[in-house]
């Protein structure tokens, strides 16, 4: 008897047991509901404690026998090398799900385009409008069409592998970091990178395979926040002549009460939409990576 079917029958087991003993729990319940007594204007039940911790403590052993065999946290194979088990390796991918935003912001493109649309936004005096939501859906397809070779790559050389049970789940997270490796030390600046190495007391790696993340995901990130304030900068020159421009108008004609901004944004508005401005600012983010 192989050790999946020999686990199923014991889960079977285990199942009916539980069934079981939460029927007689029922019962046992039902039968002392109507003899409930009242006390200080609460209604509590004759049903003793007993015999429930009696019950859990008779299934104990029985719950302990019915999957003897079955590995928690690693697993030894027939060339002698540990993994970590099914049930650890499925635990730790669910628990992965929850820090997905925080490895979008620093392991993709995403803060550099994030951070732009932010900055445009303030560059034409807009506070509301494009709403957050709206940014970030743009932002997050932006980023699926410039990550696609790397989440392609990903799939082919660690999760495909690993699904045809090529490559262990520790093999195949360490082939996974690879593209993304790649990608991220092409858009490092290299002061950045020194920078971490010596912060962190890592020495460098002579390519990005053997590049460790503690150095190499920090020093992505502030590069990333480097080159959107750098494309940020070059989109406020456009937008302050005409405030400026405004400005100067207004206080020629002795306008001096009324605010420069509200004149001014209209027609920053037609200037970003005469230019084709979203389409420009999409292909400059896109052809940045």
């Amino acid at each position: 008897m192989g050790p999946t079917v020999f686990a199923e029958q014991h889960s079977v087991t285990l199942c009916m047991m539980i069934n079981q003993a939460f029927l007689s729990m029922f019962k046992l319940v039902s039968s002392t509901t109507a003899n409930s007594i009242r006390f200080q204007g609460k209604h509590y039940h004759r049903l003793t404690v007993a015999p429930v911790i009696t019950l859990i403590l008779a299934m104990l052993p029985a719950v302990s026998q019915a999957m003897p065999d079955i590995p928690l946290l690693t697993m030894t194979d027939s060339g002698g090398s540990q993994e970590y088990s099914t049930t650890l390796q499925i635990l730790l991918l669910l628990s992965a799900l929850s820090f997905l935003p925080a490895l979008l912001l620093v392991l993709t493109s995403f803060t550099r385009i994030i951070v732009v649309f932010s900055l445009l936004r303030q560059a034409i005096g807009l506070q509301q409008s494009p709403p957050n939501p709206v940014l970030i859906g743009l932002a997050l397809f932006l980023t699926l069409f410039i990550m696609q070779p790397v989440f392609t790559s990903t799939w082919e050389q660690a999760v495909e592998p690993w699904v045809a049970e090529e490559l262990t789940f520790n093999e195949a997270v360490t082939e996974a970091a690879i593209p993304f490796k790649r990608f991220m030390l092409e858009q490092t600046h290299a002061p950045a990178l020194q920078q971490m190495s010596d912060i962190s007391g890592e020495p460098l790696a002579n390519n990005a395979d053997e590049m460790p993340l503690s150095v190499l995901v920090p020093a992505f990130v502030i590069s990333e926040l480097k080159t959107a304030f750098q494309i940020g900068f070059m989109l406020f020159i456009p937008f302050l002549v005409i405030d400026l421009v405004v400005a100067s108008v207004l206080m020629a004609m002795g306008m001096m009460m009324l605010s420069p901004l509200v004149v001014s944004l209209p027609f920053k508005i037609m200037l970003f939409v005469l230019i084709d401005g979203w389409t420009l600012i999409v292909g400059t983010l896109a052809a940045s990576f």
